[in-house]
């Protein structure tokens, strides 16, 4: 399944690079639903909320109620988890607060079901990365992978060192990372090529693509067209 994103800033559509410096504000939210419109799910972070300034809950509800969404950015409590469902989100993305807050995935799996959670594990050089990928932990994704799949449906692995960067990222480690889990698995950072596209659906890693698609580098039409049979559009 090929997961087009859209990332929300100051109520705008924008791509960052390496989660820090934006590199470019897309067409309207609703005008990237329609462009998406082919797609069986669509991915949405609200970067106010993962920066703890402010949220873009009105654009979320939005989105969540037009398509099939998995949302993340700020979901430090059990509340913030609940709240997005309310608003309409299919499942909902833990960074942060899964690594470092003892207990917390137990009590959001207890709280919402693990079908609806999806462990995002982000690493550069190596290692996951966490408060908006500003500080480095000791942690390696492919050894931790296996301890958290009681409380979760998937994961969203970031390739941190080519995030937004257009120039590929590291088919290897998604193969590591996918010999290391049964659960669903989604690859993002640096992904470029219809090749790569190819190669990590080949792996049954879905890929989640932005700056690429934002660019035109890669073509909405094509990647449509490569959508497995029985993926069902938002």
């Amino acid at each position: 399944m090929i997961i087009p994103c859209i990332d929300l800033m100051d109520g705008k559509v924008v791509q960052l690079v390496q989660g820090r410096e934006k590199a470019l504000e897309a067409d309207s939210p609703e005008e990237m639903l329609r462009r998406f419109a082919a797609f069986p799910e669509i991915q949405v972070i609200d970067l106010d909320a993962a920066l703890g300034r402010g949220s873009n809950d009105g654009l979320v509800r939005m989105l969540a109620a037009r398509a099939r969404t998995r949302v993340g950015g700020g979901v430090r409590t059990v509340e913030r988890a609940q709240a997005l469902m309310e608003q309409g989100a299919r499942k909902v993305i833990v960074g942060t607060a899964a690594l470092l807050n003892g207990g917390f995935l137990e009590s959001l799996a207890e709280a919402i079901g693990r079908d609806r959670i999806i462990v995002a594990l982000d690493s550069k050089a190596g290692r996951i990365v966490v408060k908006g990928w500003q500080e480095s932990t000791e942690l390696v994704a492919e050894e931790v992978l296996r301890s958290l799949e009681p409380y979760c449906s998937g994961f969203l692995c970031t390739y941190v060192d080519k995030e937004g960067m257009m120039q590929g990222t590291d088919l290897a480690w998604f193969r590591r990372l996918r010999a290391a889990t049964s659960l669903e698995l989604t690859a993002a950072g640096g992904i470029t090529t219809m090749d790569e596209v190819r190669a990590l659906l080949a792996m049954n890693v879905n890929p989640a693509l932005g700056m690429a698609i934002y660019t035109g580098r890669l073509s909405l039409h094509e990647l449509a067209a490569l959508q497995p049979d029985d993926a069902t559009p938002a």
